[in-house]
């Protein structure tokens, strides 16, 4: 996991080859003005998402991890927390893993929590088990989905 300000995401661009295309990206939007969808920037190697979503409590964020992809998710609207605890320490899955979505979620509790800014972002890698949209209120927030190589 990886967490910074977007002013230093030239730093992480040697993690992946697709993660100076994806913060390229964001550098050329306007982030308070985008408005929510879906945009393809690498055919399914490289998916920008914008999304307008209400927050959740601590215990109605579920974690979740992915196997095919890397999350990069910046806050736009308000600071999002989330819980983080390593894939290794997931044991009780809800429904076992989805490979249509990409996605599982489980019961377990979060061995952490932290909570970034508008600006700033987090990057979750497939062993990084995630609950994001922790807060209260509406959000708007940007999720790039960066393909596993």
């Amino acid at each position: 996991m990886v967490v910074d300000n977007l002013s230093n995401a030239t730093i992480y661009f040697s993690l992946h080859p697709l993660f100076k295309k994806a913060f390229d990206f964001i550098k050329t939007q306007d982030i308070e003005k985008i408005e929510p969808g879906s945009t393809q920037l690498e055919g399914d190697s490289l998916k920008v998402s914008v999304s307008e979503t209400k927050m959740k409590t601590k215990s109605e964020a579920k974690l979740e991890i992915h196997q095919k992809y890397i999350d990069i998710q910046i806050p736009i609207k308000q600071k999002e927390t989330f819980g983080w605890s390593s894939s290794t320490h997931l044991k009780n899955s809800v429904k076992g893993y989805d490979a249509i979505n990409d996605i599982e979620f489980f019961n377990d509790a979060p061995s952490t929590y932290f909570t970034i800014l508008p600006g700033e972002f987090a990057i979750f890698f497939p062993e990084d088990g995630h609950a994001p949209l922790i807060g209260e209120g509406e959000t708007k927030k940007i999720i790039i989905k960066v393909a596993v190589m």
